[in-house]
């Protein structure tokens, strides 16, 4: 646990500097189990930063438990600062990513929210409080009151977060902010701790959030459904943030009101899954696109027909396709269909400010995961569905969340952002994603269709491999559910490696080589490995006339007279 998360703050932050920071922006998307076609809970998280190593963070609890008072030392994730110790619990959870051996799972987004609610003294981060949570809580809802106690006891060090929450029964969006600082006249924080609410998704329905605060008004009286910290609406009256009646108070309103980035890169990608998988939801284009924030898009919806987990996967591969927000359609995108755009996100022109746009998928992602707990299968059954860089050119690989050790190729010690490691699975995916790049409206085909394959695969064979696992016990299922992950894991790494070099043969140059089937280069027919089609399919008319335009007078055939 010694790579940071970085998260953007978006929220009252003008967008050309949504990702000037050393951080990036991370989208969670939540499926309930009434909701997904295989009854289980389904967790989406991109942590897409340009400083972020891709790597699978693991955690094994010690047999024997911890001595009595031992300590936990604490440390800031998006900068490594120390911020204290912390005593450790005696029986703690073994957690690999994002998840629990009891399938509880909590991912994140940062929204930032008003500035003043930062308390420098805090000693309890996010990322902190959720690899802590995951190995002190069963359940989603011990790990909401797990999560207040960390930082009401500790302090919170960091700035507005949206947290999903869930387990093999429930989930949940808890949202939190500080409280800024202010003497107690003792040397420390007469505010510590945080204001917050969580709200459980609806069975059925299907939820999301992506660097913006999203829960408005709530139940004042239904713990079954509901809960919130005491002081969440009076702390907000003394801020002067609120002055209306109790029934009436909105969280994000209250402490974190959107604007129109916070709309256009944030809530966007929201609405771009919710209109993936339910009807209507082209009633709040005028709202994703930020033109229309009274237009406000629901907390959740109930989707038109169950999700399956591959329908959560493709949804991280999201570039807004098919929507005004479509990156593929413009000029921006080159001759080759390239969806994005490098950073700043957004740039001026003769005193008018333009915005890239900020899509699900995204270049700079360090990993990205679907969390699955299946009630069916048992706690200890869970799959952390996980993969790195960008989701779009990437594919997830099962990795079930009781195993016990990590394979090679996406170990935390197997290179660094700064250190290329030929065996880190970060790395690889990497290069023959910047590769593509470079003419992404074919090489990105060729990769998705290995990526729909491989996952269509191993989501049909995981099936069978739990049902084996369950006829184990303890040490036995274990060492067969570790086992299996890692087995998957090096097998798609070399599957990979494979990509790689066919990549390379294939457009190496700019050009296109024939082949009869994939994989199979048409030769000349003389035994002599010469290709034997050689296609140069050059930019697509858009930019032809772009090109035209710009510099037509130098760029001219010019017909000579003989």
């Amino acid at each position: 646990m010694k790579k940071p998360l970085f998260c953007l703050l978006t929220v009252l932050t003008p967008f050309l500097l949504l990702e000037s920071t050393p951080a990036g922006a991370c989208t969670n998307f939540i499926v309930t189990r009434g909701a997904s076609t295989d009854s289980t809970t389904l967790v989406s998280y991109s942590a897409d930063s340009h400083a972020l190593y891709g790597c699978l963070y693991k955690f094994n609890a010690p047999k024997g438990g911890f001595r009595p008072g031992e300590m936990l030392a604490v440390y800031e994730w998006d900068t490594g600062r120390y911020l204290g110790d912390i005593p450790q619990v005696e029986h703690p959870y073994s957690t690999v990513g994002n998840m629990n051996e009891h399938s509880l799972i909590i991912t994140e987004t940062t929204y930032g929210g008003r500035g003043e609610l930062a308390d420098s003294t805090g000693r309890m981060d996010y990322g902190s409080m959720i690899y802590i949570t995951l190995q002190r809580a069963r359940t989603a809802r011990e790990a909401i009151r797990v999560m207040a106690d960390l930082a009401d006891t500790y302090g919170y060090a960091s700035e507005g977060e949206s947290f999903s929450i869930a387990d093999a029964d429930e989930a949940w969006i808890m949202e939190v902010i500080g409280k800024g600082f202010e003497p107690d006249g003792k040397g420390g924080n007469a505010r510590k701790g945080i204001v917050w609410v969580a709200r459980r998704i609806p069975d059925g329905y299907v939820s999301g959030h992506a660097n913006q605060a999203r829960i408005t008004t709530f139940p004042l009286d239904d713990p079954d459904n509901c809960l919130y910290s005491p002081d969440v609406i009076s702390f907000a009256r003394e801020m002067g943030y609120y002055e209306g009646p109790d029934a009436e108070f909105s969280f994000c309103d209250a402490y974190a009101p959107a604007d129109f980035s916070a709309l256009r890169a944030c809530e966007a990608r929201v609405w771009s899954f919710f209109r993936r998988v339910a009807d209507g939801m082209d009633a709040y284009t005028d709202y994703a696109m930020g033109h229309n924030p009274a237009n406000r898009m629901p907390l959740w919806v109930k989707p038109s027909k169950k999700v399956s987990p591959k329908e959560v996967f493709d949804a991280m591969r999201d570039h807004y396709e098919g929507t005004p927000m479509d990156m593929t359609r413009d000029l921006g995108a080159g001759g080759c269909g390239l969806p994005y755009r490098w950073r700043p996100m957004s740039f001026e022109v003769d005193g008018t400010e333009y915005v890239n746009e900020r899509a699900t998928a995204t270049q700079q992602t360090g990993f990205w995961l679907v969390a699955q707990a299946n009630r069916a299968a048992g706690d200890d059954l869970g799959i952390l569905w996980f993969g790195v860089d960008d989701a779009a050119t990437s594919c997830l690989t099962p990795i079930y969340c009781s195993i016990d050790r990590v394979p090679e190729c996406l170990s935390e010690n197997n290179g660094s952002m700064l250190k290329y490691s030929p065996t880190s699975m970060f790395w690889l995916f990497n290069r023959v994603t910047n590769f593509a790049y470079l003419r992404y409206d074919r090489m990105s085909k060729d990769l998705q269709a290995v990526a729909d394959r491989w996952e269509n695969r191993v989501l049909g064979e995981v099936r069978e491999v739990t049902a084996e696992a369950r006829k184990l016990e303890g040490e036995a299922r274990v060492k067969y559910v570790t086992d299996y992950s890692v087995m998957m894991a090096q097998t798609l790494f070399d599957l990979w490696k494979q990509m790689d070099e066919y990549l390379l043969v294939k457009y190496i140059d700019g050009n296109v080589k024939g082949e009869t089937e994939p994989g199979k280069f048409k030769d000349n027919g003389n035994g002599r490995d010469i290709p034997g089609e050689i296609l140069f399919p050059g930019y697509d008319e858009k930019w032809q006339r772009a090109v035209a335009a710009d510099n037509g007078e130098t760029l001219k055939v010019i017909k000579i007279k003989g």
